[in-house]
C-alpha cells in the first residue's frame, strides 16, 4: 500500500505514526508574538496529547502561563507529510510524567539534569489537525505537472490534505 493509500485510509493513524517517527516540530503560542521554536515533542496517541519538556525561563513559557492556545507544525523526513496541530497547552505539574519521559537528551539541556528547579513540562491537549500527505516519487510528480500543463483544467493530483478533530479536546 502506498503512502497516499495509508494516508486515505487513516490519516489519524499516519499522523501518530509519524510524530513516533520524528523528533521535533515547530511550536508556537497563539497569544505571543514570537516565531516558533524548534521543540522536541513526545506524543501519547491514547491522550491525544503531545508533551514537551523545557525550561520555565523561556518567553515560551511565559506566554503559555497557566493555559494559552498552540500550534505545532511537523514535516516528515521525506517531506511526504506535514501536520499542523492546535490545541490548549498549559504547564503541567505532573511529576510521575516528566519522569516517564524524562532521558540523557533531556538532562543534556539542564544543568543538574531532573533536579534543575528550572525543568518544566508543558502539556498540549490537541483539538484540530491539518494533514497534507504528498507522493514522494518524484516521477509521478513530473507526470502530473506535465499532465496539468496540457489540460487548463486539470491540476496536479500529488497528494491529500484533511482536517481532523480530536475527541479528547475540552
Amino acid at each position: 500500500m502506498s503512502r497516499l493509500d495509508e494516508f486515505r485510509e487513516d490519516p489519524a493513524h499516519m499522523l501518530w505514526q509519524e510524530l513516533g517517527d520524528l523528533r521535533a516540530g515547530m511550536l508556537g503560542i497563539s497569544s505571543a508574538q514570537d516565531a516558533m521554536q524548534p521543540m522536541s515533542h513526545f506524543p501519547d496517541a491514547a491522550a491525544g496529547k503531545l508533551w514537551f519538556i523545557t525550561s520555565d525561563e523561556t518567553d515560551l513559557v511565559r506566554h503559555v502561563g497557566t493555559g494559552d492556545q498552540a500550534q505545532f507544525c511537523v514535516t516528515s523526513q521525506d517531506q511526504s507529510f506535514f501536520a499542523c496541530l492546535t490545541g490548549a497547552i498549559r504547564q503541567s505539574t505532573d511529576s510521575a510524567k516528566l519522569d516517564e519521559l524524562w532521558s540523557p537528551a533531556a538532562a543534556a539541556w539542564f544543568e543538574g539534569g531532573r533536579d534543575n528547579p528550572h525543568v518544566c513540562l508543558l502539556e498540549m491537549t490537541l483539538s484540530e489537525a491539518a494533514l497534507w500527505a504528498a507522493t514522494g516519487n518524484p516521477l509521478a510528480v513530473g507526470y502530473e505537472m506535465l499532465k496539468a500543463n496540457m489540460a487548463s483544467d486539470t491540476t496536479p493530483d500529488v497528494g491529500e490534505h484533511v482536517v481532523i478533530a480530536f475527541p479528547h479536546a475540552a
